[in-house]
This record gives C-alpha cells, sequence and structure tokens, in this order.
C-alpha cells in the first residue's frame, strides 16, 4: 500500500480482468473509450481494495494503453495523474503504469507532446523511492531535449536535481554512466568545482571489471578535461596512464602510442617533487617505450643530471613539440605549455649547478642557463620559495651560495661521525698489523 507496509492480496481478480481487457479493447476500437475507461476503473477500485497488485498492474497498463490507441495525449497524462493518486493505490502497479507511459515517449507525434508526457511522469514520480529509478532516465530524457535546443546550463541544472548514488534500486553500472553524464554537462556549462565534486562520488575500483572499460575510458576523458583547465599536469598524466594501462587501448598500437605520448609530456610539464621524479623513472621502465625513441629520450633528459640548452632542445624535439596537441602554437594553451616547458628546463638546470656548486657567480650561473641576470634571479627564487633547492644570492658580491647553513648541533653531529668513523679506521687498522705480525712470527718458529 501507499503508506509502505505489505498487505496480503484478499482477493484474486484475474478473471474479471481477463474478461474486462479484450472487452474494453473492442469498445475502444467502436469510439467508446470513456465507457471503457469507467469500466476499468470500477474493477480496479476493487482490485486496489483488496490488494490485488497484479490484477491493478493490469488495469493501469490497459488503460494508458488505450489512450495511447486512439492518440489521446490530453486525456493520457490526465489518467495518469489520476490512477496515481488514488487512495492506497499499489506501488507495483504505479511502476507498471509508468514503464507502459515511458514506453510511448518515443511515438510522440511532436515535441510539445513529448515534453508534456515527461513534466507528468516526472510530477507523479516526485518523491516516490520505488520510480526513482525511473524518474532518472526521464529526467536524463529532458535534459539532452535541452541540450539539443542550445540550453545546456538549464540541462545540467535538471540533471543535477537527482543524487543517483543514493539510488539502491539503480544498476551500479547505470549510475556511474548517470554521473559521467553530469559531469559531462557540467564541463559543457565550465562549472569544474562541481565537475570535481561530482568525481567523487565514482570509485575507481569499479573501473577494474573490464565490462567497465568504456566507462573508466569516457570517466578519465573527462578528467583530463577538467585537470587541463586547472593545469594539474601530474594528474593529467595519471588520467592518461590509467588510458594507457586499458586492456582495449592496449590491442589498438596508435591508441596506446598517442597516451604513453601524451601521459610523458604532461609529467615532465609538472613541476618537480618527490612523486614527479618518481612517476618519470617509473614511466622510463616501461619496455614499450622503446617503440617511442624520441619521446623515451626526452624523458630521459630530466632524469640525467646534466644541463640542457634550451635551443637545442628545441630543434633536437621539434617534431615531437610541434606534432603534440600540448604545445598547438595556435592555441593560447599550446604556446603556455610552451613557455611551462621551458621553465622546467630552467629548473632542471638550476638543480644540476645546485648538485655540482657550493657557490657560483651570478654571471656564471645566467651563462649556464642561458637567461639574464633578472630571470635567473627570478627562477631561483621560486625553486627556493618551493623548497625544491637552498640557495642564498649575495647581490653585492653578485655570488649564489647553495650550501646549507648548519647549526651547531648539526656541526658537532657531523665531527662527532667522523671522529667515529676515523677511530674504526684505525681500530680495524691496528687489528690487521696484529694479525699480519702473528702470521709471520708462525712462519719464522717453523
Amino acid at each position: 500500500m501507499s503508506d509502505g507496509k505489505l498487505e496480503k492480496m484478499e482477493k484474486d481478480f484475474s478473471p474479471q480482468v481477463d474478461n474486462l481487457l479484450p472487452e474494453t479493447k473492442e469498445l475502444t476500437e467502436n469510439g467508446k473509450l470513456n465507457e471503457a475507461i469507467e469500466k476499468l476503473l470500477a474493477v480496479e477500485k476493487q482490485a486496489r481494495n483488496a490488494a490485488d497488485q497484479a490484477s491493478t498492474g493490469r488495469i493501469l497498463v490497459q488503460i494508458v494503453k488505450l489512450c495511447h490507441d486512439v492518440k489521446d495525449w490530453k486525456l493520457l497524462n490526465e489518467q495518469i495523474v489520476l490512477l496515481s493518486k488514488k487512495h492506497g493505490q499499489l506501488k507495483a502497479a504505479t511502476t507498471k503504469m509508468i514503464q507502459e507511459a515511458m514506453s510511448y515517449l518515443d511515438s510522440t507525434p511532436d515535441m510539445e507532446t513529448k515534453l508534456e508526457l515527461i513534466d507528468t511522469l516526472r510530477t507523479v514520480t516526485d518523491g516516490k523511492i520505488y520510480v526513482e529509478v525511473e524518474r532518472a532516465r526521464i529526467t536524463r530524457l529532458l535534459a539532452k531535449i535541452r541540450e539539443e535546443e542550445g540550453k545546456t546550463t538549464e540541462a545540467a541544472d535538471i540533471l543535477q536535481e537527482l543524487q543517483v548514488e543514493t539510488f539502491g534500486s539503480m544498476d551500479k553500472r547505470e549510475k556511474v554512466d548517470f554521473i559521467l553524464e553530469q559531469m559531462r554537462l557540467c564541463l559543457a556549462k565550465h562549472d569544474y568545482i562541481r565537475t570535481q565534486i561530482i568525481s567523487k562520488k565514482i570509485n575507481t575500483k569499479f573501473f577494474q571489471d573490464k565490462e567497465n572499460e568504456d566507462l573508466k575510458l569516457r570517466f578519465y576523458d573527462l578528467m583530463i578535461q577538467h585537470a587541463l583547465h586547472e593545469e594539474q599536469y601530474l594528474n593529467v598524466h595519471k588520467y592518461y596512464k590509467q588510458i594507457y594501462d586499458s586492456e582495449s587501448i592496449q590491442q589498438d598500437d596508435s591508441k596506446w602510442k598517442q597516451a604513453l605520448q601524451n601521459a610523458i609530456l604532461f609529467v615532465i610539464l609538472a613541476p618537480f617533487d618527490n612523486e614527479q621524479s618518481d612517476l618519470v623513472h617509473r614511466i622510463l621502465e616501461d619496455t614499450q617505450l622503446a617503440q617511442i625513441p624520441e619521446y623515451q629520450a626526452l624523458a630521459k633528459c630530466f632524469v640525467t643530471f646534466e644541463l640542457m640548452r634550451w635551443s637545442e632542445m628545441e630543434d633536437k624535439y621539434k617534431d615531437v613539440l610541434s606534432q603534440s596537441f600540448v604545445f598547438d602554437k595556435s592555441t593560447e594553451e599550446g604556446q603556455k605549455r610552451i613557455s611551462e616547458f621551458h621553465r622546467r628546463v630552467i629548473e632542471h638546470n638550476i638543480r644540476v649547478v645546485a648538485m655540482h656548486y657550493t657557490r657560483v657567480s651570478t654571471a656564471r650561473l645566467s651563462q649556464l642557463l642561458g637567461l639574464d641576470e633578472k630571470d635567473t634571479e627570478e627562477s631561483l627564487s621560486k625553486l627556493v620559495v618551493s623548497k625544491t633547492i637552498f640557495a642564498r644570492i649575495d647581490r653585492s658580491a653578485g655570488i649564489v651560495n647553495f650550501q646549507t647553513k648548519k647549526d651547531a648541533n648539526q656541526t658537532l653531529n657531523d665531527w662527532s661521525s667522523d671522529i667515529n668513523s676515523l677511530l674504526n679506521l684505525i681500530e680495524k687498522t691496528c687489528h690487521l698489523i696484529s694479525k699480519e705480525e702473528m702470521v709471520h712470527s708462525i712462519a719464522k718458529v717453523k
């Protein structure tokens, strides 16, 4: 019943319904639709009060079917609302009626009629848990119509009304598909914050099953769009790596090469830290990387502690940079990423200098980096602020000091460690001398 309690069926109206359905169909064919509906409603009331779910459901379906057969869409909408509001209407019967009405959406004569039927179905399903899946499907259809009309924002707002992750009766795959559609519409209306929030509703473990791989690729494609807008290049790398690891992608040479190439380009675009360094080393261990040698060589440049000349990098990897959408000079984003790539090369060079020098003049450092002193100081300052390296600039003397200043405790600890190492070495030496003396004394006795 409508109050949520299950009631035992008091009487079976199946025989009456079996006789009534052909009779009402014949009346409708003779133009007596209202008379047919009245007969059906009389039996419907008795079946409903007797808690006969099967018979009530058949009658409700017959009523909407008869209205559809005569193409009386207005009466169909009225009957759907009327039947759903009947006192103590059975849930199973209402569900069958709504499912039957949903099947008529594709056969509506025009868009106006279709929207009226959608609106009616959304009204009668509002707040009813037992038809939440049907409501979700109708709402998605309405969002699709609004999007086709060019009302993307309205379509996104309509779809976001539903929290499908809480729908217990909806299949998990359909839930994920629904959430992906919400994400796509949020990206279409440039609502990147909400896209990020919605993406958290999907547990990525769901994508481990092979049959869900199509949804996995859609999910990571949407996440790449979001991360590119937010300039989260390390996340873009991770998403491309997930796509690359997919079985269907591995079976297509062009697709896995494209995914791996993009993964490499974005990991070297990401700011240096322990995670970024680890990901670069990991991707270099991939055996398939040998099939794209230009990208392999490019990645190796960032793990080799040698200086890179920007002019030489541009000439050597000109084809790599020009072929990819990542560094497309015709777009503002592409030009921005080229500048970012140049910055990563400079930062790598500064780390190399910091590793090999304790002190260096700013003039010499500028020469090594291929920059003027102002840009050198700015790049160096950014790395110091991010705590990637330690450095102190003496502007008056024109000296950069990379040596970390030690406090008294650290100096004493280093001295103590050195003394311990020295004493251990002396002790070992004395032991070896004693051993040699004993060997020689035994030899003399013999």
